[in-house]
């Protein structure tokens, strides 16, 4: 069972990447990289990489949510 699980979050993390590297190609591509190098070109790259990071990769809470009771009584029909 082990064996199964490390096979799914490599393949989880696999597709992770995939798609943060698509993400960041489109806005690359978009912004014209190559045309300029130098600092400027490589601080870009780097909001690129990280703007890609934050629109492909899921966040996965920690912990869990307890509603307080006003709230879980206002939720009730």
């Amino acid at each position: 069972m082990k064996e199964l699980l490390k096979a799914q979050k490599l393949a989880r993390r696999n597709n992770e990447n995939a798609a943060v590297f698509a993400a960041y190609e489109r806005r690359r591509h978009r912004r014209g990289a190559g045309k300029k190098s130098g600092r400027a070109s490589k601080r870009a790259d780097d909001l690129d990489w990280q703007a890609a990071e934050r629109e492909a990769r899921p966040v996965r809470a920690v912990g869990f949510f307890l509603p307080s009771e006003a709230e879980a009584k206002a939720d009730w029909p």
